[in-house]
């Protein structure tokens, strides 16, 4: 028998034909995030749940459907899941990691560009019929070519950045929890620093490290006032990374050049001044958001979700805890 699934949004048409080829499906038929109460409504009698990042999910929620077997995150990041209850339920979790890596890295680069070379402003000077013409002082930008980028995170997105940083001939300076090897460093043309030492060095600093406890307002008042003034911030990983009310302030007062942002704290919502704010490139959570890339995303969560049923062990299996071996994952 197929399992039942439901599904929290529609995804890409190559995965809901899939998704709809080997599973009984319920989906959300509105292209909106759901309240908690329509998830909960949505999960009973179902073998399985694929939801998106905006779904949290707790234990509330999973309690309503004490046979659910899997939850087939479509996101690489998993906080929006009580991986811990989960677990202890003995419900598999899995996550789509690496699909996405070079189109945020295009995303997280875009901006860069985008933001220093101040073309969402000019676009909009354009637009609104204000441009009388070329003029030697006009909108006056920071080059890219030969900066100093400075990577906050090494994952797969952070290394990524490397190859286009290159591409600029840029000088790439680097923090992450676990430092490489003086091998990989001489290799990828990269130097470490102290977090502190990054940020006050770097012309760009671009934000990879994964949201948990500790990086949760990573970038604060104080890392703020430690950045040059001519420096940008950008950032594609997660919003709470940055402390949004520290940030509007650093910019308002010209702190920092500017922020270039495809996450943001409380998203849907941004700290209110910051719409207002011209040193700023705004974009939402377009990070992933090609379509082969989400297409890929889509396919990835199904067949997660589906080796379960299979009892083959998920390629993308998130609480490993949960295992004693393939095939007897449930107790």
């Amino acid at each position: 028998m197929k399992p039942k699934v439901f599904l929290t949004r529609e995804l890409p048409p190559k995965a809901m034909e899939y998704l709809q080829a080997h599973t009984e499906l319920e989906k959300n038929h509105e292209d909106r995030v759901l309240t908690k109460q329509e998830i909960m409504a949505g999960v009973k009698g179902k073998d399985a749940l694929l939801c998106l990042l905006t779904d949290q999910i707790d234990a509330e929620i999973m309690d309503v459907n004490p046979d659910l077997k899997v939850i087939s995150n479509y996101a690489v990041g998993f906080n929006n899941i009580d991986i811990k209850v989960a677990t202890q339920r003995k419900i598999v979790v899995t996550n789509t990691p690496g699909v996405l890596t070079e189109t945020t890295a295009d995303m997280a680069f875009g901006l860069l560009i985008t933001l220093s070379r101040r073309i969402a402003e000019g676009d909009q000077f354009v637009r609104t019929k204000r441009w009388e013409g070329w003029a030697p002082l006009q909108m006056l930008g920071m080059d890219v070519y030969g900066a100093t980028l400075g990577l906050v995170g090494l994952g797969s997105i952070g290394k990524a950045m490397i190859k286009r940083a290159q591409g600029f001939h840029m000088k790439v300076i680097y923090w992450n929890r676990t430092r490489l090897s003086a091998k990989a460093e001489q290799e990828l043309h990269i130097t470490y620093a102290p977090l502190e030492d990054v940020l006050a060095e770097a012309d760009f600093i671009s934000l990879h490290v994964a949201y948990n406890k500790e990086t949760h307002h990573l970038i604060d008042k104080q890392e703020l006032a430690l950045m040059k003034a001519s420096a940008y911030l950008i950032n594609t990983a997660r919003g709470p990374i940055i402390n949004e009310k520290a940030l509007v302030q650093a910019l308002k007062n010209n702190q920092i050049a500017g922020a270039g942002m495809d996450v943001f704290e409380q998203e849907p919502q941004l700290e209110p001044e910051l719409y207002e704010l011209k040193n700023t490139v705004l974009a939402p959570h377009l990070g992933s958001a090609t379509i082969d890339t989400r297409t890929k995303m889509g396919m990835m969560a199904a067949e997660n979700l589906l080796a379960v049923f299979e009892d083959r062990l998920p390629a993308n299996l998130v609480n490993k805890e949960v295992l004693d071996g393939i095939g007897t994952w449930r107790k």
